[in-house]
């Protein structure tokens, strides 16, 4: 399979769309309320840290150019022609290997593996925002991916993510404007169950080695002027041996 066109077509405009500015998107939050977090929380459980990391889901690739300052190799993926673009822009000095990658494509996530070999994994904020049909998939794809040695981190939002989201879409004033064009765009975050996700790693093959909760800090503000945070579970997951 592969994503429908509308979805690829979504995130394109979004892309397209989003102020250039640092800290504009929504979920763009500077990588010490971000990546720095989950690395201290994912370290623990890597048993091979000179293997490639992989950033799916990579976006304009603030947290990838954060990762690439500990891991030897970073590779960050993105179904958006348009944010790989933008995080290449970014990157001068060509710290992170950007690439445009559709992790569902039948497929493709072999042929990457065949490249790269095992690689550990970071992935935030991307499960939710799949198309149902694709979420087992994508899954699917982070076991080929991670391999027999490689180890996944994946943070996404909780079920209480959404009434959250909810409540500020639905103010006076409508959507905040770094929200705003989430919606406007036809995607659906924080619409997946909270026991959804380790059922979708069991049935890839993999162990869910560690998790719990912690805020996902976004780039947004509520109306009295805190910064939004969503309420989130991360889960460090990979093969064990049998």
């Amino acid at each position: 399979m592969s994503v429908t066109r509308r979805y690829r077509e979504a995130w394109e405009a979004f892309w397209r769309a989003a102020p250039v500015e640092r800290g504009a998107v929504f979920w763009d939050a500077e990588p010490a309320l971000t990546a720095a977090l989950h690395l201290a929380l994912f370290e623990p459980h890597l048993v091979a840290e000179e293997l490639p990391l992989v950033d799916l889901g990579c976006g304009n690739g603030t947290q990838s150019r954060f990762l690439a300052g500990t891991f030897p190799r970073v590779v960050g993926l993105d179904l958006s022609a348009a944010a790989i673009d933008r995080a290449r822009r970014a990157d001068p000095a060509g710290d992170v290997e950007f690439r445009q990658f559709d992790a569902v494509q039948e497929g493709a996530a072999g042929l990457l593996h065949a490249e790269l070999g095992d690689a550990n994994l970071y992935m935030r904020g991307v499960l939710h925002q799949c198309e149902p049909a694709a979420r087992q998939p994508l899954a699917d794809a982070i076991a080929t991916l991670t391999g027999e040695r490689g180890r996944a981190f994946v943070v996404e939002p909780s079920e209480a993510a959404r009434p959250v989201l909810l409540a500020l879409a639905g103010g006076p004033g409508g959507p905040p404007p770094k929200l705003a064009p989430v919606f406007a765009h036809g995607l659906t975050p924080a619409d997946v169950v909270d026991d959804a996700v380790p059922r979708h790693f069991a049935a890839a093959g993999l162990t869910v080695l560690a998790s719990g909760e912690l805020p996902l800090f976004t780039t947004e503000s509520a109306p009295d002027g805190s910064r939004v945070e969503l309420p989130s579970r991360w889960f460090a997951v990979g093969r064990t041996a049998n």
